[in-house]
């Protein structure tokens, strides 16, 4: 009895993954009918005047460069209002207003924008901004991107369309070759901004707003009901609310805007919780408006699975703690062969992955140099990390709140970075999930070791990334702890 009650909930679990893999092949195919380059349209109709915020905390590595960066955009400067929102405790406050003084000279139209608190965070500072803005058109920036100069004569022609509310740019990567770790994030990240986001608004399904490197419309904000700060993903969020209103996104590959990845495993888990938590909360918030509304049947679909897209890693890991009982039914009963047979049919899953995510890296890489080697360890540090997302989907999911805490940013491009701005902004104390993973990667490292003796081998490939994976997740905390930041030089 205990057997078939372990393989339906695997075979549950492994099939939600399996019917998720089907959403990213249908995303793969509308990326290959239609991945050429958009053509984008002249300004013709005069420069329209744009309100550009810049919300930041505590930012004083990556300040200037951004403002410089900003100001430096070919754009004429009296249709450039500049929001510096700054809700900083440091001395980043005095910085800036130095800084903005500066530019002021120089004939911009830059404020630095102090509220009395941070409620609402980063939602609440744009909100706020919003309230004092001139702008009819309202571009975002977060503190460590660095947008082109032709960023806005790329994105405004596409307003020219009316009912278009959001114009979302692909992310770069300015220190995707400081490390590993950053290198994995960036193989993952450009599967989003080239598969999934040109998949999506290739078939007319929904799209999501990155938080930044964005241009909204400023009617369509008001329109969708502004910034709420209810969620951790206040983008995602607004997202849905103003394209349920009927408003059109549009999402330009071409368009680049790199910004920095974080650098080690306590900033890139700070956004992680935050991503994932956040898409919970968005996924109880929002999917029943979606499935209200007279949006096409694909359409409701796809928006369930990017809504709950987080939830893979509650499968993820509720199937890697099961696969290790039902590898020791495998090897010791033959009772249930047929059904072990039949789970052959999720190897589709891994096939799915392995093209959409060839395709990114051959987009992203220009060529294919490597990818069997980022591929594996892509998933394995994703299985690693998959305790501590799916607390953070529970979370989400039952309403639990936390506060929300922005990823750190350090001035790292290249393989270089002030080790005195990683002290400190990283200062996180040793939590008991450490261990647990660590328990966790040597489990799946006894079922490795357990399947290879038995010459049972058809598991062995999923626990070797599991066990590599909370290895390098618990080991890579311990490490830092250890060597009080140490860690933190190239590979």
């Amino acid at each position: 009895m205990m057997e078939m009650v372990l393989i339906s909930v695997y075979a549950i679990l492994l099939g939600f993954i399996l019917m998720y893999s089907f959403v990213q092949l249908s995303m793969l195919i509308s990326y290959w009918k239609k991945r050429n380059s958009i053509e984008v349209p002249e300004i013709t109709e005069g420069f329209p005047l744009v309100t550009i915020q810049l919300p930041i905390y505590n930012e004083k590595y990556v300040i200037e460069r951004l403002i410089n960066k900003v100001c430096e955009l070919d754009y004429p400067k009296d249709k450039m209002q500049i929001q510096v929102l700054d809700d900083s405790t440091d001395n980043t406050l005095a910085i800036v207003k130095s800084i903005v003084e500066s530019k002021q000279k120089e004939g911009f139209n830059i404020q630095q924008v102090l509220r009395t608190d941070r409620s609402g965070f980063k939602a609440g500072a744009l909100k706020y901004g919003m309230g004092v803005s001139d702008g009819d058109f309202v571009a975002i920036f977060d503190a460590d991107f660095m947008p082109q100069s032709d960023f806005l004569k790329q994105v405004i022609p596409h307003f020219y369309d009316g009912a278009v509310g959001m114009v979302q740019t692909r992310w770069g990567h300015l220190n995707k070759d400081f490390s590993l770790l950053t290198r994995l994030q960036a193989f993952g990240l450009d599967a989003h901004f080239s598969v999934e986001q040109v998949g999506r608004n290739n078939a007319g399904h929904f799209i999501n707003f990155n938080g930044t490197a964005g241009v909204w419309r400023k009617e369509c904000i008001e329109n969708a009901g502004s910034w709420e700060s209810d969620t951790l993903t206040e983008d995602l969020d607004l997202s849905y609310r103003a394209q349920v209103k009927g408003w059109k996104f549009k999402y330009l590959q071409e368009v680049e805007t790199p910004a920095e990845l974080p650098v080690n495993i306590y900033p890139l888990k700070s956004q992680q919780f935050r991503w994932t938590k956040g898409a919970a909360e968005c996924f109880r918030k929002n999917l029943s408006r979606v499935w209200r509304s007279d949006l096409p049947f694909l359409t409701k679909l796809h928006a369930f699975f990017h809504l709950s897209n987080s939830f893979l890693f509650v499968a993820i890991l509720l199937s890697a703690l099961v696969s290790v009982p039902l590898l020791y039914i495998k090897i010791n009963t033959d009772e249930y062969d047929l059904f072990y047979k039949l789970g052959s049919i999720f190897l589709i899953s891994f096939i799915v992955l392995v093209m959409v995510y060839y395709t990114s890296f051959k987009y992203t890489n220009e060529g294919d140099r490597k990818f069997g080697l980022y591929f594996p360890l892509f998933l394995s540090v994703s299985m690693g990390l998959s305790l501590h997302n799916s607390i953070a989907v529970v979370e989400g999911f039952f309403g639990k709140k936390t506060p929300f805490i922005r990823t750190p940013k350090f001035n790292s491009v290249g393989k270089s970075v002030q080790k005195e701005s990683l002290n400190q902004y990283v200062k996180s104390a040793i939590s008991p999930l450490i261990f647990v993973e660590f328990v966790l990667a040597v489990y799946f490292s006894v079922a490795v070791i357990y399947g290879a003796l038995n010459y049972e081998f058809g598991l062995l490939p999923f626990h070797l990334m599991l066990s590599f994976g909370f290895y390098f997740v618990s080991v890579s905390a311990i490490k830092y702890h250890l060597l009080e930041g140490n860690v933190f030089s190239k590979d």
